[in-house]
C-alpha cells in the first residue's frame, strides 16, 4: 500500500508547471536559513527537513499544491531567498517546502502614488534595479537585500536600512496590500486590502501564500557613504543622535564599537582604530553632517555615492555585522533590542559594568511612530543559554525591549505578545495549521479566536 509521503510526490509529479525537487542534498539545503547565527536555534533546527521541494511557475500549479497538502495535510513552509536568521523557512514537520522564485516579476507601477506591486519571489535587489526606471527605490531593505526576495522580506523581516526614516515594515504606510493563496478544501488567489493584510506582515507564512504585495516606494536618491570616527563611545551616540534630529535625510546610520571594527573586512580597517559611525545620507545632508562633525573636532570621511563603491558601508550594517563578526569566529552570536529612550549611554554603561568587553555594541537608528530611537544588535561570544538568557533579563531591567532573536516563534521574536489578528487569520485561512507550523504561538489557543 502507497504511503502518504509517497502519494504526494506522485501527485506533485502530475501538475503542470511545477517543479519538483526530490534530490537529497538539495532538499537538505532548501530546508535550511542562516539559524546557525544562533547556537541555540542550530542545535533544534540542524535536523530538520522536508520530505521534498517544489517551486510553482504559476499560480494553478500554486493552488494545486496548496490542494494536495489540504487533502493529504502535509505541512507547507514557505521559502524565499533563505536569508532569514531564526529558521523562519525552516520545516519543523517535515513535509513540503514551497520556494517561490519563479514569481519573480514587477507587475505594476503606480505613478500617482508611488506604489508597486510585485511578485514576492523577486529578488530585493533586482526590485530596486527595477524601480530606478521609474526614478523610485525602496524604502527598506534588509543589509542581505541583493539575494532576499521581497515575500521573505514582508513574511519574515522587521526593519533594516530606511528604518532610520521609514520606521518598521508593520508601521502603517508601508505595505499597502497583498495577494495570496489560502489551503483549504477549495484554495485560491485571495486579494486583500491594506487592513486585511496586516495579520499576514511579519507572521513567517504562517496564515497564507503571498504571491504579490503593493509597497510603497521612496524617490530615488544618491546616497553617500561617510565615516566618522570617534575615540568617545558616548559622543558617537551623541553624534547619531544630533544627525537623526537634524533636518536632513538620512538612509541609515549605525555605530560599531572598535573592538567589533577590527573584525571587519580589511578593506574597513585602513584607518586607526576607533569606534566608527557609518551613515548614508543625500548631497544636502553631507553638508550638516560635516558642521556637526567640525563642531565637535571628530574627522569624517565621505567615500562617495554608495551605488558606486566597490565596497558599500552597507555590507557591514545590521545583521551584516554579525555576519563579518562570524566570518573570522563562528562563536560570535548576536542580540536585537530597542534602547531606552534618551537613556542609551546610561543603559550600554551599566551593562559594561557588569559584563565588560564580553558585550560589544552595535547600534542602528531607526525611527519608532515617528521618533528618532536607537536599536541595539550587541554581539557577544557563546557561552551557553542560561548565560544568554540572563544578560537579556539584564538588558530587560534597565529598559530595554529585546526582539530575542533565539527562538522559533513569532511572538517570541516580537514582543511576546499573541496577536489575535495572526491567529483569526490562520484560522481563516489555513483551518488545518499546516502552513509553517510550530511558528506561530497563539494557534495552540485558537479556540479562545472562535466566534
Amino acid at each position: 500500500m502507497i504511503n502518504k509521503i509517497e502519494k504526494l510526490k506522485n501527485d506533485l509529479n502530475n501538475i503542470p508547471n511545477l517543479e519538483v525537487i526530490n534530490n537529497y542534498s538539495d532538499v537538505k539545503r532548501l530546508s535550511r536559513d542562516f539559524y546557525n547565527y544562533s547556537p541555540i536555534l542550530q542545535k533544534k533546527l540542524d535536523g530538520c527537513i522536508a520530505d521534498v521541494v517544489v517551486r510553482p511557475k504559476n499560480i494553478d500549479s500554486l493552488i494545486a499544491v496548496s490542494k494536495i497538502c489540504w487533502d493529504l495535510s502535509i505541512p507547507l513552509t514557505i521559502r524565499g531567498g533563505g536569508t532569514g536568521n531564526y529558521g523562519q523557512a525552516v520545516p519543523l514537520c517535515n513535509g513540503v517546502v514551497l520556494q517561490m522564485n519563479y514569481f519573480n516579476k514587477l507587475e505594476k507601477y503606480y505613478p500617482d502614488s508611488g506604489f508597486v506591486k510585485v511578485q514576492s519571489g523577486c529578488l530585493m535587489g533586482d526590485l530596486n534595479q527595477e524601480l530606478g526606471k521609474f526614478g523610485r527605490e525602496l524604502r527598506l531593505f534588509p543589509s542581505t537585500w541583493k539575494t532576499a526576495s521581497i515575500g521573505g522580506f514582508i513574511a519574515g523581516g522587521s526593519g533594516g536600512i530606511g528604518s532610520i526614516k521609514w520606521g518598521f515594515l508593520r508601521d502603517p504606510g508601508n505595505l499597502i496590500g497583498l495577494e495570496a493563496v489560502n489551503v483549504n478544501s477549495n484554495p485560491k488567489l485571495l486579494k486583500l486590502n491594506t487592513e486585511e493584510s496586516e495579520p499576514l506582515n511579519h507572521a513567517y507564512g504562517t496564515n497564507g501564500i503571498i504571491t504579490s504585495l503593493i509597497i510603497s516606494t521612496d524617490v530615488k536618491q544618491d546616497w553617500y557613504s561617510i565615516v566618522i570616527d570617534s575615540e568617545d563611545l558616548q559622543m558617537a551616540i551623541n553624534i547619531l543622535k544630533l544627525c537623526t534630529s537634524a533636518a536632513i535625510e538620512l538612509k541609515l546610520g549605525t555605530i560599531l564599537e572598535d573592538e567589533i571594527v577590527d573584525k571587519m573586512p580589511t578593506w574597513f580597517k585602513r584607518k586607526k582604530l576607533c569606534h566608527k559611525l557609518l551613515i548614508q545620507s543625500n548631497l544636502g545632508g553631507l553638508k550638516t553632517i560635516e558642521l556637526i562633525c567640525r563642531k565637535n573636532n571628530l574627522k569624517i570621511e565621505n567615500l562617495g555615492k554608495e551605488k558606486e563603491l566597490d565596497h558599500g558601508i552597507s555590507d557591514l550594517v545590521w545583521n551584516h555585522t554579525t555576519l563579518q563578526m562570524r566570518a573570522k569566529d563562528k562563536n560570535w552570536t548576536y542580540l536585537q533590542m530597542l534602547l531606552p529612550l534618551n537613556e542609551e549611554f546610561k543603559f550600554v554603561k551599566s551593562l559594561r559594568h557588569k559584563y565588560g568587553k564580553t558585550l560589544l555594541w552595535h547600534f542602528e537608528a531607526v525611527s519608532q511612530q515617528g521618533i528618532p530611537r536607537l536599536a541595539a544588535l550587541p554581539l557577544l561570544h557563546f557561552n551557553d543559554e542560561k548565560h544568554l538568557n540572563q544578560i537579556m533579563e539584564d538588558c530587560k531591567s534597565h529598559g530595554a525591549v529585546i526582539f530575542n532573536p533565539h527562538v522559533l516563534t513569532v511572538e517570541g521574536g516580537g514582543l511576546g505578545v499573541t496577536d489575535a489578528d495572526q491567529v483569526k487569520a490562520k484560522l481563516n485561512y489555513d483551518p488545518k495549521g499546516l502552513l509553517n507550523p510550530g511558528k506561530l504561538e497563539g494557534w495552540a489557543e485558537k479556540e479562545k479566536f472562535i466566534n
